[in-house]
């Protein structure tokens, strides 16, 4: 049903690596050009990164999107791009206490409208807003909309007025956004000195699997998760009749509510479907 090298593995991504720069290094032990990630980490965070290898690439969309983070805020001081590798921009001799950290976080709670740090690589006009900001270029920024799930102090250290948050959020959340804005609140500038990401979806950081332990595709291939068991959605086994049809793409009946859903054959996967009115349409099918 499925090639060797099918299914996604959890990568804890280290400091100073790139999302894209794991990928290489899977094609080049894999020989398997068909890789992607499920959600980018810059360079300075580290934690989850879940990488899908082969036809499983093709799930990656129908993965949970809600991610968790430790972050480091450091108050007293602004940088341009909101993080450690940014240039210092301003600064503060303001000193801030727990209990008014507290009462701020309460704003940042829910869904809320955020614009993102002009060093991102979202587009605007087809262009990246970082590349604007290298030209220093200025560009309209749309506040996007996203939800903060659970948002609560780990630790303050009033001395060095460093912060440290635990983050539940959903997709498009950019955790240097809040670090920044959670200073300009306060009156005292912030900004991320440090980003784990612990969970991205059902991708857990405990199980995560160091890029530098694996050698070589046999490495890569023991380390390798099944997506079945990451796909949040009702399943369906298909009899034999009916996987003939989804083989070739012809839509069968399905007795059961609207929504998407996994058909399985054999206990493996072998179509995403939507159905409507009992009826399914097929949208990626693997058999």
């Amino acid at each position: 049903m499925e090639n060797k090298l099918f299914g996604g593995i959890n990568i804890y991504k280290p400091e100073g690596m790139t999302s894209h720069d794991v990928v290489s290094v899977l094609r080049r032990l894999t020989g398997v050009k068909q890789i992607g990630h499920a959600g980018t980490l810059d360079p300075f965070a580290k934690g989850v990164l879940p990488v899908f290898i082969g036809k499983a690439t093709r799930l990656i969309e129908y993965l949970d999107d809600d991610k968790a983070y430790a972050a480091v805020v450091q108050f007293g001081k602004s940088t341009t791009t909101y993080d450690i590798e940014g240039e210092f921009v301003k600064s503060s001799n303001k000193k801030v206490f727990e209990e008014e950290i507290k009462e701020a976080l309460e704003n940042f709670k829910g869904e809320i409208e955020q614009i993102p740090p002009v060093y991102s690589a979202i587009k605007v006009k087809g262009k990246k807003l970082y590349e604007y900001a290298r030209r220093g270029e200025n560009v309209e920024i749309k506040p996007r909309k996203v939800v903060i799930n659970d948002l609560r102090i780990e630790s303050f250290n009033e001395t060095t007025q460093s912060l440290k948050l635990y983050i539940n959020c959903s997709k498009g959340t950019y955790i240097r956004s809040i670090a920044n804005d959670l200073g300009e609140s306060l009156g005292c500038g912030g900004y991320l000195t440090e980003l784990v990401r612990v969970r991205a979806g059902k991708f857990l950081i405990e199980n995560s699997v160091k890029l530098e332990t694996l050698k070589s595709k046999e490495d890569v291939e023991r380390n390798l998760l099944y997506p079945l068991e990451y796909l949040d959605y009702p399943r369906y086994e298909l009899n034999e009749s009916e996987k003939e049809k989804v083989s070739y793409g012809i839509s069968i009946n399905i007795e059961s509510d609207d929504g998407l859903y996994v058909l399985t054959y054999d206990d493996k996967i072998a179509a995403i479907c939507k159905i409507q009115n009992q009826k399914s349409k097929l949208e990626k099918v693997f058999i």
